[in-house]
């Protein structure tokens, strides 16, 4: 049976992810931290991490890895630059699955939002809209930045670059190529997120609603279990799917229909 570490146990996410692990008759939690707690000990009798905890805690969980030799699945949203290339260094040595949002819904979503962006073209506006609970402190979401960046692959254009958000006053016409983003709090809500792709006369809206965190513990304890076994790399919830498969590729770069 795989054991699976989890990093930010005492989260929502992290109970979660510890009640899918014991219900499932293949995968045993092998026990869980908090921030400020050890993650080497954890790592050491663990066959895989998830880490939900914070960015400021991201080094010191990759480096427990890595001392490991185990792969980790990181949640963490409100990354960083440097964060992302602290990921890229420890990809060399382990496996390593970052993403936004680990819900299989919502990986499936960020396929289709690539591929309708590459082949409705320019012309049409891209609009991202989520919300989420009062408590969340980043936005917008890592789930509207991941399926901000599937619309920015599919035009073949560079996200930062293009980005618009916080709307206020008198801002001028909307930037062409532009993909906005809307973030909206409240409530309890786990997570709604909406792809807008409004053309002349006529949208499109791809939408997905989680209605219980439960959703995104299922995608990660599976995410971690398919990285069990997985040579050196940086790895994304589409690689899980297999979803690369489903588009050609680009010859000059990894990524698919660039």
């Amino acid at each position: 049976m795989a054991r699976i570490g989890i990093i930010g146990s005492k989260g929502r996410m992290g109970a979660a992810i510890a009640d899918v692990l014991e219900a499932s008759p293949d995968l045993t939690p092998a026990g869980g931290i908090a921030l400020g707690d050890d993650p080497g000990a954890l790592a050491a009798k663990s066959d895989a991490l998830v880490d939900f905890s914070a960015p400021a805690a991201l080094q010191g969980n990759l480096q427990a890895a890595k001392e490991a030799g185990i792969p980790v699945l990181i949640g963490t949203t409100g990354l960083e630059e440097a964060h992302h290339q602290a990921i890229e260094d420890a990809a060399r040595a382990i496996p390593v699955l970052q993403t936004g949002n680990t819900s299989l819904g919502v990986t499936l979503l960020a396929h289709l939002v690539q591929d309708a962006a590459r082949r409705l073209g320019p012309e049409w506006d891209i609009e991202i809209v989520e919300m989420h609970h009062r408590m969340k402190v980043d936005a917008p979401s890592g789930t509207a930045l991941l399926l901000g960046e599937a619309a920015a692959r599919g035009r073949g254009i560079d996200l930062a670059a293009h980005t618009e958000s916080g709307r206020d006053g008198h801002t001028g016409a909307r930037g062409e190529s532009a993909i906005g983003f809307a973030a909206l709090r409240g409530g309890t809500v786990a997570g709604d997120h909406s792809v807008i792709l409004a053309g002349e006369q006529e949208r499109i809206t791809l939408s997905h609603m989680a209605e219980n965190r439960s959703i995104f513990a299922r995608g990660a304890v599976r995410g971690a279990q398919w990285l069990i076994g997985r040579k050196a790399g940086r790895y994304s919830m589409n690689d899980v799917l297999g979803l690369w498969r489903a588009l050609p590729s680009c010859p000059a770069c990894s990524w698919p229909s660039c």
